[in-house]
């Protein structure tokens, strides 16, 4: 390979992707012109390319799956998160004034699981059993790593329909708990709710995180801006502690019912008791900004082989579920999904399709239009940075086909190998600038 006359395009283009562990291979070409006179500015063809085509990330976010591609991207949400909160990326610096939340919404209780802590697990007076003969509590004090956290003390008790149909309605929970704020907030500054939006405007970026019991539960930065935005102040009424209570009282109150279904009935879905809800000031009294930021960047980036709640890949078929290498809790769950997406009343949630994510079709990450900046417009940014941006007063004329994705054996150590060195190279970088450029 080494002695392959275009072995050192090739090595460049492997560098470019950062070691991508799964490029895409796109066979092609694009032609620039000026806009007025029609002159060929650049032409680039794949036909001059090592293989003839040209590698390009897989952006996945997962990093069970590309680690380069998920550093990539858990950078860019930190960015994107850290602007909605002390501004920049055409972001006012005055939003870290403003009345700010970091809160955390989580889904109710399906039935009783192990559980870690200081204390005991589930420690109760004698020796209760349920229905199905299984005791009532367990009095063992869990490691962190042991594998029985999260885990139903009795499956047969634990209510998996209502668990996975929760996980199928959280996107919608969501959006009504955020109507649900914006009314009490309106409610308690005596504005009609249909008025809210000419007073203020609530705006977020919220995550979701698998927990040991396999549940999803929503870590959002919620902030209250003046009714143009971010450029815009608050009204006086809007306040930290009045949006505190607006937040507690609409995650009481939120009900989503499902669709009924003979085999189920039809169940009210609702928010866990355990809301929280912490300020973030400008004045570092609470936690801080960056650390909030690379808490959310940090969960965009796994995946949910890694936390143990499901796999990153499709499930087509029963043996697809019992082939996968979860635990029986996990497995359980993705049964239920599949059990129940075959039922016509339920079909338009598509469980079968989410199987894999238990259920949750929601996306990892999402946020309001005017909360900050856009992963687009940061990719962009960097294709500037780059020298890859489109100059201005051209036209670009390109055609381009999906031909492959992936590395050879071979490939795949040069890329590894590439990786590491990058990630070295950050790492020196961010020591270096951490000591002040000191040697030592």
């Amino acid at each position: 390979m080494a002695q392959d006359p275009q072995f050192t395009r090739w090595l460049e283009q492997i560098t470019a992707t950062g070691g991508c562990s799964h490029p895409v291979h796109l066979s092609g070409s694009t032609t620039t012109l000026d806009a007025t006179t029609g002159e060929i500015l650049r032409h680039y063809d794949t036909r001059d390319q090592p293989g003839e085509r040209l590698l390009v990330r897989c952006r996945n976010r997962r990093a069970t799956v590309c680690a380069p591609c998920s550093r990539l991207h858990a950078g860019d949400t930190f960015h994107l998160v850290r602007a909605g909160l002390i501004g920049g990326k055409n972001v006012p610096v005055t939003v870290r004034q403003r009345p700010r939340l970091f809160i955390t919404l989580t889904a109710p209780s399906f039935g009783a699981v192990h559980r870690a802590g200081e204390d005991r697990c589930r420690p109760r007076r004698g020796r209760g059993q349920c229905e199905h003969g299984r005791p009532l509590g367990c009095g063992a004090l869990h490691d962190p790593a042991d594998y029985l956290l999260g885990q139903p003390l009795c499956a047969d008790c634990y209510d998996y329909p209502a668990h996975v149909l929760w996980h199928a309605h959280a996107g919608k929970l969501w959006d009504r708990f955020v109507i649900g704020v914006r009314r009490q907030l309106a409610s308690a500054a005596g504005v009609v709710q249909s008025r809210f939006p000419d007073n203020a405007r609530l705006s977020f970026a919220r995550v979701a995180e698998y927990q040991k019991r396999a549940a999803v539960h929503v870590h959002a930065i919620v902030r209250l801006d003046g009714p143009a935005g971010p450029t815009d102040e608050p009204p006086d009424w809007g306040t930290v502690d009045c949006l505190t209570d607006a937040v507690h009282a609409s995650a009481s109150r939120v009900v989503v019912r499902t669709p009924y279904s003979p085999a189920v009935g039809e169940l009210a879905l609702r928010w866990g008791i355990q809301v929280d809800a912490r300020p973030l000031h400008a004045d570092g009294d609470g936690p801080d900004d960056d650390a909030v930021a690379a808490y959310v960047a940090k969960y965009v980036t796994k995946g949910a082989s890694e936390t143990g709640a499901g796999t990153d890949y499709r499930l087509t078929t029963w043996d697809d579920i019992k082939a996968a290498r979860v635990s029986g809790h996990v497995r359980a769950l993705m049964s239920t999904c599949w059990r129940l997406g075959g039922l016509p009343e339920l079909a338009h949630l598509r469980l079968r399709s989410w199987a894999h994510t238990l259920g949750y079709r929601g996306h990892i990450l999402t946020k309001s239009r005017a909360y900050s900046t856009t992963y687009t417009a940061l990719r962009a940014d960097r294709a500037r940075h780059v020298g890859h941006e489109v100059p201005p007063g051209t036209v670009t004329d390109a055609h381009w086909r999906y031909v492959g994705s992936g590395h050879t054996p071979a490939g795949s150590q040069f890329a590894a190998g590439i990786a590491e060195d990058l990630a070295g190279l950050r790492e020196a970088i961010r020591d270096e600038r951490a000591h002040g450029g000191r040697a030592q």
